[in-house]
């Protein structure tokens, strides 16, 4: 009986061991850097007094859903990760720049019952990181609630005077429906309309953002970049299918050269035609990035808007099956979009396909519509 009960007391200790240890790691693995937060204000604090700031960045890198790539050689990549640590890269190297990073992860969970933060929030500053805090993306409706926040809380106080850029990185994102854009959040949706709250809500001033860059594919829609527009003066966008491969971020690594004349339209044709050199270098498929000047192409907004809502509007009553029958097509290819204007404000850098129907096309309007 002496030996049983040891064997009782040893088994218990070691449960209550076990139980600890765990309890332990769950608290630091829950717990976010918000107890350092303080600390890093104070550096957040010194920095200001040092350094000027002429740019301001937002990276919002959706991962939260297959971002597996492969590049000529094989090599697999996770997309959002590569995305993450060159957007950490740029921020490091920019002196003159604050830079907020949002990456926006899957739902993971510790020893199969506790729930992990799943998003992961970094602000740099003069090249100096000041916070790196994990929050919850589950906590309201819409996924950019706790990065509005964030911003207005660390953001430079007076904004007029910076070249502020927003940068999306993630799948195509929906014009209407929106369903399941989030693997670990089936319920809920995402749209072009709630991501155009979102940079309502980060401009709060009424001011625009000198340059947006949508890294997504079937971006560049008459819809899409209207809706982009109200709050950009310059937007980079692709019409076509990006295959999570991304637009080529190197210029943003030396913005006190690259945009030390503040011309962001230069700036922005810059990165593009980078970006079509990267693809056309690593794809066989159609190549499309188009630079869009916002208040040069309203003029074709506005003649093509009736025509774009009402497909909206009947893609949208559609079922399921009937939506995945429709594709995306050249806007030029239907008569009623190719205006006069279509051309005005776009600069399209384009390559066909090596194969498939497309391969002898020899240019694009830089628009993409709904073909059904």
């Amino acid at each position: 009986m002496q030996i049983s009960n040891n064997r009782f007391v040893n088994n218990r200790n070691y449960l209550l061991l076990f139980v600890s240890i765990g309890y332990t790691m769950f608290t630091l693995i829950l717990s976010s850097c918000s107890a350092n937060i303080q600390v890093l204000e104070e550096s957040h604090s010194a920095l200001d007094s040092l350094l000027e700031t002429k740019y301001s960045i937002i990276f919002i890198i959706h991962g939260n859903g297959d971002y597996l790539y492969h590049d000529n050689n094989n090599n697999k990549y996770e997309a959002d990760e590569e995305t993450l640590a060159e957007a950490i890269r740029i921020a490091k190297k920019n002196s003159y720049a604050e830079v907020f990073i949002f990456h926006q992860k899957p739902c993971q969970s510790f020893l199969f019952f506790f729930p992990l933060k799943d998003g992961e929030f970094y602000y740099y500053r003069n090249g100096q990181l000041i916070v790196n805090e994990l929050y919850w993306r589950d906590q309201e409706k819409s996924n950019l609630n706790f990065e509005v926040d964030a911003y207005h809380r660390f953001s430079k106080a007076n904004q007029s005077n910076l070249i502020k850029m927003f940068l999306y990185f993630g799948h195509e994102i929906p014009e209407f429906g929106g369903v399941g854009y989030d693997e670990s959040y089936s319920d809920r949706t995402f749209t072009i309309a709630d991501l155009t709250k979102g940079l309502n809500d980060f401009t709060s001033d009424s001011s625009k953002f000198d340059l947006t860059i949508l890294a997504a594919c079937f971006g560049g829609t008459p819809y899409t970049i209207n809706k982009l527009g109200k709050y950009s003066r310059t937007i980079i966008a692709s019409p076509e299918n990006l295959h999570l491969s991304y637009f080529d971020l190197h210029s943003f690594e030396q913005l006190d050269i690259n945009l030390n004349d503040g011309d962001v339209q230069s700036f922005a044709n810059k990165i593009a035609q980078q970006s079509f050199e990267k693809f056309t270098n690593n794809l066989q498929t159609e190549v499309s990035v188009v630079v869009y000047n916002v208040e040069k192409v309203q003029n074709y907004l506005n003649s093509v808007q009736k025509d774009y809502d009402t497909t909206l509007s009947r893609l949208n009553t559609m079922t399921l099956i009937d939506q995945l029958r429709v594709d995306h097509c050249d806007c030029a290819d239907i008569p009623s979009y190719k205006t006069s204007t279509i051309n005005n404000g776009v600069d399209v850098y384009y390559r066909s396909a090596r194969f498939g129907r497309s391969k002898n096309k020899i240019n694009h309007s830089g628009w993409e519509c709904w073909k059904y």
